[in-house]
């Protein structure tokens, strides 16, 4: 299938799939959501992942609208963007019903034979 006739709900999502394709990048994302605003500090604490690493990755995670950074004193804290998972899940659900859909066709055809 061509961009140009992908779903514009799909085609603002892959940015956030591709930042998520990246095992680090989905862990980051993960602790933040359940353990809330977390600082470089707190990433790596326990990792062998460098604190330049944490951010690189971060950075991508932020330009895919995922995480954003706030100032809390002299440390930075980040936190999870809902919004953004939220639309891709939406994605998800949308690609899910089309799969139903087409197994349900599918299934119709073969029992029609």
């Amino acid at each position: 299938m061509s961009a140009a006739r992908l779903d514009p709900a799909l085609r603002r999502s892959a940015p956030v799939f591709a930042a998520l394709g990246d095992e680090l990048r989905l862990t980051l994302v993960s602790r933040l959501g359940q353990e809330g605003p977390l600082s470089i500090a707190s990433l790596t604490e326990g990792t062998e992942v460098t604190r330049q690493a944490i951010t690189k990755h971060l950075h991508v995670l932020e330009g895919a609208g995922l995480v954003r950074a706030s100032r809390h004193g002299r440390e930075q804290r980040w936190e999870v963007k809902s919004a953004q998972l939220r639309e891709a899940r939406r994605c998800l659900e949308l690609i899910a019903r089309r799969w139903d859909d087409a197994l349900a066709r599918l299934k119709r055809h073969v029992e029609e034979e």
